[in-house]
């Protein structure tokens, strides 16, 4: 028999139905990816890259060779072996010999059998070779990419048995197969059809019919699509019970319609005024290819000089090649040259591109590396266009770069990427300064040639002092523009005299005329914007609102406004989306350079605070806003002129922290750098509400270890136990158990020094949460009953209530139902008097779990019932779908299958949008809709928190 292959699972080698060690994991990926082109060379490069991905290790070639010396003596004697050939490796074995090649033989063999019995026998044969997930525990972008297509194949491979088995009349057999198929794959309308057809033939036409309209609701709901014409053609041969469904499957096929995956459109728009750029625009187009089907990866880095209009390239090229990227456009800012703020992090932008690409916070992996991974199996089969504009150098773009063919990338930077172009294949485009004609003509579409007249002398001698920067002729053509009356000679004279130089972004002798140019528009500004200018290079950024600016500069909003006006006149600074604005980076550091050289030190450290509190003020408001009875940290009166915003509800709290999300995280490293510590620990509190309510567990856990290290600095023991407590929350919602535990207790120890029974009992509610996820339930139990003990002696309501939920939560898992409805009734009672609806929700929720498992299944429905309505006012969507999984579980035992199948695909589809981590076991329990009463009683309850 020789030696098997096997890949439609674990990676595994059998010799003579003997298993065979083949080594450790990242062996078992050599051998993969040979076996899944046995008898074909693999060339070295695209091998090590199959195994590594983008983090080949610095000697990965030598390790390949030590991998493969071990395979050979592993395989001795089975009859295959690796054979080095032609630049690379060839397993040579028998075709057959590999699970995936025998599949994708035998699906083609079924395909040509027809729809007989020989058919259905070969699909049965190529699908029993699935053992699990193709390449099981291989996380690289070429093996998610190849498991994506395996996966589809095997599913298309599942759906042809379905028709074959369907043309043999054998649709009551198929029938529970179809039904769970459907519901979890609610919008794939080849299945709706199979389902459609096996449920008439079974004489069930009213439920044939309610299929069609539940499949056309969800398509109208989630894809604003009507179904296709061959599944209404089927629902209209169903409703005239036409003789010819009775003998046949469909005679039109139902053509599958894919659940849609968002086309993401980030690009910026265009720029309004472009000249010349021919030859580079040429060189994209000869580096990022033109010919259709190709599915190579194209990476182009174009640098130069900053302000030289390599992002004005990028963009152009790029919307008159739009047609080439159907599946959309990502597009991040790095800030790799930001003087404030600093460059974006690598796995902050994949967070970001995954948000684009329709990934929920909760579903993110925590792990930066499994962040990345995902986010390249999301882009694998796409053809898309990725912008990674202002990047720093070649380590931060490496991370954003596609595992696989299809996509181009457009890399602009400052920095040439030698890096990038020797290791990851990126081809170079250099951006040079305009040419003096070019310049010329750039400057008189600014102007709209209504000026060159008047002096073209003076005219050509502004051009020329712009030194070629589509950046600086911008801002001198508004400049130019707005003082209509004043002499081009005395303009360009200026210009000429004011020679600062921007020496800290200097990348040649252009950059001291960039400054010129900035100083000449600044020192025609007012007092009053000149000094706004000034005080916007000391905001962290990437952009401002009004309210803050306002707050930055000590004015009141209409003060602040018509400054604004003035400054965006002459291009100082833009509005990049509504009510928000921003400075290029060479403008922003020219802003900073003044404030350092014309504010004093003391009206900068009262423009840094001002700024803080302006964000920090706002944000306790919004976080009250969001959950009213939070503890909150009691703050001193505002900073005059600080200017805290007013946000008048839920929605518009939620509304303010999204739009400042990124602005806040730089607000907390400037309150550090300024030695306003206070400021960082209290920001960082009231930021946690908006991180818990949005998934952002990685942002929220930065922001804790700041505020741990302000706390530390302050030498306040109370907020260090709270930055300890906020760690152990979001650490603990992450899965990183053992952390969270370990800061929870550092909390605990630093509340019994302090001699402060409340956040003691916080705390004991935390560890109560982490032991019960961990399984030691009785230490839960203990924990949570000393939280309740605590809360009573304070006269806390609102934690008792959460603390009695909590307790009888854990009787419930426990096994003491009794002592759960006692604890529960408790907690919503009390939850009712201080009207805090969220919390009650809860209980209502731990009520009908402990009616459930006593066979008291009408109380149950109906506490789940109000737990619903509550919790849906609220908008939360996680605790919906944990409340419809024990509802689905009471209707199955009450024995309601219908509802409880509606009801388990309910909290499955909101699971799916999410990103719940427990989606499997939901998908697998609205699968198999397993015995009554089979809820996992080991599964976490949001009320543990």
């Amino acid at each position: 028999m020789g030696a098997r292959f096997g890949v439609l699972g674990a990676i595994t080698v059998w010799r003579d139905g003997t298993p065979v060690d083949v080594g450790h994991a990242r062996q078992r990926l050599v051998l993969a990816a040979l076996a899944v082109d046995a008898g074909r060379v693999v060339p070295t490069g695209p091998l090590v890259d199959r195994v590594w991905g983008v983090g080949v290790p610095r000697r990965g070639r030598e390790a390949l060779y030590a991998y493969v010396s071990r395979l050979r003596q592993a395989l001795a004697g089975t009859g295959a072996e690796l054979v080095r050939e032609q630049g690379g490796y060839r397993l040579a074995a028998e075709t057959d010999a590999v699970d995936v090649l025998r599949f994708r033989e035998t699906a083609r063999r079924a395909r040509a059998a027809g729809g007989g019995e020989e058919a259905a026998a070969l699909w049965e044969t190529a699908l029993g070779l699935w053992r699990g997930e193709a390449f099981a525990g291989a996380d690289t972008p070429w093996f998610n990419a190849q498991r994506s297509v395996l996966e589809a194949e095997r599913f298309t491979g599942q759906l042809d048995l379905m028709d074959v088995r369907l043309r043999l009349g054998q649709h009551g057999r198929a029938l529970p197969e179809l039904a769970a198929r459907a519901e979890a794959h609610p919008l794939d309308e080849r299945v709706a059809g199979q389902l459609m057809l096996a449920l008439y033939r079974c004489g069930r036409q009213t439920e044939a019919l309610e299929q069609h309209e539940r499949i056309r609701r969800r398509l109208a709901e989630e894809t604003g699509l009507d179904p296709s014409p061959p599944l209404v053609l089927l629902r209209q041969r169903i409703l005239t019970a036409d003789p010819a469904l009775d003998l046949a499957p469909v005679t039109t096929p139902v053509t599958p319609r894919p659940r849609p995956r968002p086309v993401p459109q980030q690009l910026p728009a265009p720029p309004v005024t472009f000249v010349g750029r021919e030859r580079e625009l040429a060189a994209l187009d000869d580096l990022c290819g033109t010919a259709d089907g190709e599915r190579t990866l194209d990476i182009a880095a174009i640098s130069g000089v900053g302000g030289v209009g390599k992002t004005w390239l990028a963009l152009r090229w790029a919307h008159r090649n739009l047609p080439r990227f159907p599946d959309g456009q990502l597009y991040v800012n790095l800030r790799g040259f930001a003087p404030a703020a600093g460059p974006v992090p690598a796995a902050a932008a994949v967070r970001g591109f995954l948000g684009a690409l329709g990934v929920d916070p909760q579903e993110m992996p925590a792990d930066p590396e499994a962040q990345a991974g995902l986010y390249r199996s999301l882009i694998a089969d796409r053809r898309m266009l990725i912008m990674l504009d202002n990047a720093r150098d070649a380590d931060q773009v490496r991370p954003l770069l596609p595992g696989a063919g299809g996509c181009v990338v457009l890399v602009t930077s400052r920095d040439r990427l030698t890096g990038l172009v020797a290791a990851n294949g990126a081809r170079p485009c250099a951006v040079d300064p305009l040419t003096d004609g070019e310049a010329r003509l750039l400057l008189e579409r600014h102007l709209r040639r209504v000026r060159r007249t008047d002096d073209p002398t003076a005219f050509d001698a502004i051009a020329a002092a712009c030194a070629g920067l589509p950046l600086a002729l911008a801002v001198v053509a508004a400049r130019v523009a707005v003082t209509p009356r004043f002499p081009l000679r005395t303009l360009a004279a200026e210009l000429h005299d004011t020679q600062l130089g921007l020496d800290v972004f200097s990348g040649g002798d252009t950059a001291t005329d960039v400054r010129a140019v900035f100083s000449w528009s600044y020192h025609a500004l007012g007092t009053d914007a000149a000094r706004l200018f000034r005080l916007l290079g000391l905001h962290p950024g990437p952009d401002i609102s009004l309210p803050a600016m306002a707050g930055l500069a000590g004015l009141p909003v209409s003060r602040v406004r018509p400054l604004l006006a003035e400054l965006a006149r002459v291009h100082l600074v833009g509005e990049v989306t509504p009510g928000r604005y921003a400075l290029h980076d060479l403008l922003r550091a020219y802003a900073g350079e003044l404030a350092r050289t014309v504010e004093s030190e003391a009206d900068r450290r009262d423009a840094r605070r001002r700024v803080v509190e302006h964000y920090l003020h706002t944000a306790d408001r919004a976080a009250g806003l969001l959950d009213p009875h939070r503890d909150r940290v009691p703050l001193p009166p505002a900073v005059p002129g600080a200017c805290p915003q007013e946000l008048a509800d839920q929605a518009a709290a939620l509304g303010w922290f999204t739009a400042e999300h990124a602005v806040l995280l730089g607000v907390v490293d400037l309150a550090t750098g300024a030695d306003l510590d206070a400021g960082a620990w209290r920001l960082a509190r009231n930021l946690e509400t908006y991180f818990d309510y949005r998934g952002h567990w990685h942002d929220w856990a930065a922001v804790q270890r700041i505020a741990l290290g302000a706390a530390r600095r302050l030498g306040d023991p109370a907020w260090q136990a709270g930055a300890h407590r906020g760690l152990g929350n979001c650490l603990t919602q992450m899965g990183r158990l053992d952390e969270g535990h370990h800061h929870f207790r550092q909390a605990l120890d630093l509340y019994e020094r302090l001699d402060d029974p409340v956040r003691q009992a916080h705390v004991h509610r935390g560890l109560g949460w982490v032991c019960g996820r961990l399984g030691a339930h009785r230490d839960a139990l203990g924990h949570n009953e000393r939280a309740l003990t605590l809360y009573r002696q304070a006269g806390h309501r609102a934690g008792e209530a959460l603390a009695l939920n909590n307790v009888g939560w854990v009787h419930a898992v426990l096994g003491d139902y009794r002592q759960t409805l006692d604890y529960c009734a408790r907690a919503v009672s009390v939850n009712q008097e201080i009207e805090d609806r969220h919390a009650e929700a809860g209980a209502w929720d731990s009520l009908g779990y402990a009616h459930h498992h006593l066979a008291e299944y009408p109380a149950a429905v109906s506490c789940y019932a109000r737990a619903l309505h509550l919790v849906r006012g609220f908008g939360d969507r996680y605790n919906e779908t944990e409340i419809l999984n024990h509802l689905g579980d009471t209707q199955l035992a009450a024995g309601d299958l219908d509802a409880a199948r509606a009801t388990r695909g309910q909290a499955l589809e909101i699971a799916l949008e999410i990103g719940h981590p427990d989606t499997d076991e939901l998908r697998t329990k609205r699968d198999d809709l397993g015995p009554a009463g089979s809820a996992d009683l080991r599964a976490p309850h949001p009320a543990l928190r």
